[in-house]
């Protein structure tokens, strides 16, 4: 194979590989100036398709590369210093998408695990995300205040489900834990409820994480849960 027809081999893969057709000479002018005649190109193409390094699928068709077309673009031709620029920018793009993804499940598996330490509800802000994310409802509305009161039950449903987002978003956060308690609350719905949050970081995102339930919890044993949870997705 001579430079020349080095150059065409190169320009049908290329062109094959974006577009799925098969290339003719016409086209092969349009995409680039090889400094030949159509003739020329249908002469080179012709002699690449004897070599074993294109085919013509259907007649009146133009090339499409062969098995051994594309072994020896691999072996001499192929420049992906060319398409550096381009890969680099498309892996951090999907290395971003990624890293969020964990982001988000570090805090949902995080909000799990506190919900299984505890009677209360467990939540958090997500990375990347509105909301809060919550889990341990049916933790609370098991306890005895919750089934004599439905009320109460209905109104920490309420605040979870809509406003709880507005009440994280009015209230300090910080490394230490704050503690809500019963008419510290800015929502009547959990006046008869306890609120415990503090921060914590993932990946350089600062988020809060807490506790929610009646004003009966184990504020100790809640506080030690917490700080074990934040410092873990601290390490995350």
């Amino acid at each position: 194979m001579n430079e020349r027809q080095g150059k065409l081999l190169v320009a049908i893969i290329d062109q094959f590989i974006q577009t799925a057709v098969p290339v003719g000479s016409k086209r092969l002018l349009e995409g680039a100036d090889f400094g030949l005649s159509s003739a020329t190109i249908r002469s080179e193409m012709g002699m690449l398709e004897d070599e074993g390094f294109l085919q013509q699928p259907h007649v009146s068709a133009g090339r499409i590369p062969t098995a051994k077309g594309y072994r020896v673009f691999v072996r001499e031709f192929m420049q992906p210093s060319l398409h550096e620029k381009q890969v680099r920018q498309k892996f951090a793009e999907l290395r971003e998408q990624y890293f969020q993804r964990k982001d988000q499940e570090y805090v949902y598996e995080a909000v799990s695990l506190l919900s299984r330490m505890i009677p209360d509800v467990a939540f958090a802000t997500v990375p990347h995300k509105p909301g809060v994310y919550y889990m341990g409802l049916s933790n609370v509305l098991r306890q005895p205040e919750f089934l004599e009161d439905p009320k109460l039950a209905t109104g920490v449903a309420e605040v979870l489900e809509k406003r709880f987002s507005q009440v994280l978003s009015k209230i300090d956060v910080d490394e230490k834990v704050h503690y809500y308690i019963g008419d510290e609350h800015i929502l009547p719905q959990i006046h008869s409820c306890s609120m415990m949050v503090t921060e914590y970081h993932v990946r350089g995102h600062r988020g809060a994480v807490g506790i929610l339930g009646h004003m009966r919890m184990d504020y100790a044993y809640n506080t030690v849960a917490l700080e074990l949870i934040a410092d873990l997705l601290s390490k995350a």
